[in-house]
């Protein structure tokens, strides 16, 4: 893996250790030579991943929407031009462009935007559109609810047997590296038998 896109909240909770988890990763990932491709801002969890990992000299590429750079006069000045900024009409745009420069996902604490990255890159595996792995890192137990919420969806059987690994999730950095660097490519619904879905 030579960069991941590393999805995480722009907000910077009262906790001062989600801070400080998001700066540890950034330094990590660039003391190992990994890239970061983040959401281009620089408040929050993003902004301390971004910083950490220029601050150490790794990669940094931002792809943030038009509406969140201020240029369009609509939003507040949230993009970071110290990191290589890509700039995106949509949302949409953004996700793509994430997959396209990313060799997995690393997804940090965060809220309703961290979520949809999330689900949309294991949904994307599922389909075929990737085949890169996809980690939690569920560090204070912050995911506990959502792993125990995907593990209910396969035992009701929402979640194909072929699926289920799809989430890799670990509480610590460098043992969930390890399985991400391990990971192996499912069998995407476009290439199962129909007759077994």
């Amino acid at each position: 893996m030579k960069r991941l896109a590393v999805y995480c909240g722009s907000a910077t909770p009262a906790d001062p250790r989600y801070v400080q988890l998001a700066a540890d990763v950034g330094t990590a990932l660039a003391t190992q030579g990994i890239g970061v491709v983040y959401g281009g801002g620089r408040l929050g969890l993003m902004g301390a991943v971004a910083g950490a990992a220029l601050a150490a000299g790794g990669e940094c590429i931002g792809v943030i929407p038009e509406a969140l750079t201020g240029k369009d006069g609509k939003g507040g000045e949230v993009a970071n031009y110290d990191c290589e900024l890509t700039i995106v009409k949509t949302m949409h745009e953004r996700k793509a462009k994430f997959t396209e420069l990313s060799d997995g996902f690393l997804v940090l604490p965060g809220g309703v935007g961290t979520m949809d990255e999330l689900w949309e890159a294991v949904s994307w595996a599922q389909l075929g559109y990737h085949n890169k792995p996809v980690g939690v890192l569920n560090a204070f137990g912050f995911y506990d609810g959502l792993l125990a919420f995907n593990r209910h969806m396969a035992e009701v059987g929402f979640v194909r047997p072929a699926h289920q690994g799809i989430l890799l999730a670990d509480t610590e950095l460098a043992p969930l590296l390890d399985r991400m660097h391990a990971h192996q490519p499912i069998v995407p619904i476009v290439n199962m038998d129909p007759n077994t879905l």
